[in-house]
Order: structure tokens, then C-alpha cells, then sequence
């Protein structure tokens, strides 16, 4: 067999390009003034890295890049992003109040005599997963605990047994998945079944 040489020019390695992303808005620095938050993404460049801060923010930059534009519309990026940015605080201070404002209700239910089953609801606008916390809750309390939709047509979890001590409790210390839940926006609630007269 005859051996053929190949010349192999040196092959030019390029390294990839390192992207830096902001903490603010998660986008590349390039594009934060498309997010809701470019004042905090400034700041926050100023304050992480000066010298890209000067590169896209400094006057001369901002002169290159709006240098084309007229005055009005200046004028009209300027208020479209002032309006931008407060629309994002005023939506983030809603979501807050709404989430301060939220109720956990837990609901003791009598079956039978003696028989109860506890009913939790509420929790999910505080960013707990109910199908975990239902897991979490079966394991905590050898008992079945499943997720259900309630005559209101929003979803809970039914825990087998009075444990509803117990749950207050545990949201109270903190435990797992419940820690982002408030002490002072939990309601204990006692329902008995009504007997039927004859």
C-alpha cells in the first residue's frame, strides 16, 4: 500500500466568546436597555465592570448610538423606557402584595365519628408545588395525601387524619417546601359533617 503524506497546515484554534450576562435582567449586557430594568442593569455594570459600562453606556457611546436619531425621537425612547420600567416595578409590587395578601387555609374535615381528613389550600401562591408538598405530607405523616379540586374548582391537598396541628406547625418552623410561607397568613378551620334527620 502506498502511503500518502497529507500536509497539515496548522489548524487556527478559535476559542469560543466568552458572553457576560447581566444579574438583573439575564440578558448579555448588549441587551439590557430591551429589558423592564435598565437603570438597575447600569448600575449594577457600573459597579461589576467599568470598563464595558463605558463601552456601551458612556456619553460617546450613547451619542454614537443615538446620534442618528432626531431629537423627538430621543425624547420618545426616553419616555418608552421610563414607562417601561415602571410598568415592571408596578407589576413585581402587585405580585408581591397579592402573594402578602394570600391566605393558607387548613381545614379540619370530619368523615365519620372519628374519622377526619385535613384539607390544605392556598398554597401554591406562595410557590409551593403541590403535588410535592402532598408527597412530603404522606411521607411526613405515614398517611395518604393526594391533590383534588375543591367544590370552588381550585386545587388542594386532602391529608388523610387529623394532622392539622401538625401542619401549622410545620409551616410555622419552616420545614421543606413550606419555608417561603408566611406564619401570619395561615386560617385553621374546623367542618363537621352534618347529620341527616329523619
Amino acid at each position: 500500500m502506498a502511503s500518502t503524506e497529507q500536509e497539515s497546515a496548522p489548524v487556527e484554534v478559535i476559542a469560543p466568546q466568552e458572553v457576560l450576562y447581566c444579574k438583573v435582567c439575564t440578558f448579555p449586557i448588549e441587551y439590557c436597555e430591551f429589558g423592564s430594568s435598565l437603570t438597575k442593569c447600569k448600575e449594577w455594570l457600573e459597579n461589576e465592570n467599568p470598563s464595558l459600562f463605558n463601552k456601551y453606556y458612556s456619553e460617546e457611546a450613547l451619542q454614537a448610538k443615538i446620534g442618528t436619531l432626531s431629537l423627538e425621537a430621543q425624547e420618545k425612547l426616553d419616555k418608552d423606557s421610563a414607562k417601561k420600567e415602571a410598568k415592571a416595578e408596578a407589576k413585581a409590587d402587585a405580585a408581591l402584595k397579592k402573594k402578602m395578601a394570600s391566605q393558607v387555609t387548613i381545614k379540619r374535615i370530619e368523615r365519620n365519628k372519628r374519622k377526619h381528613v385535613t384539607a390544605i389550600h392556598g398554597l401554591e401562591a406562595f410557590d409551593v408545588d403541590l403535588k410535592k408538598a402532598a408527597k412530603f405530607f404522606a411521607q411526613k405523616f405515614a398517611t395518604g395525601a393526594s391533590v383534588t379540586k375543591n367544590p370552588q374548582g381550585l386545587e388542594e391537598i386532602v391529608v388523610q387524619g387529623d394532622v392539622s396541628g401538625e401542619i401549622v406547625e410545620m409551616i410555622e418552623d419552616g420545614v421543606g417546601l413550606l419555608k417561603n410561607v408566611p406564619k401570619d397568613n395561615i386560617v385553621e378551620v374546623e367542618e363537621k359533617t352534618k347529620k341527616g334527620g329523619a
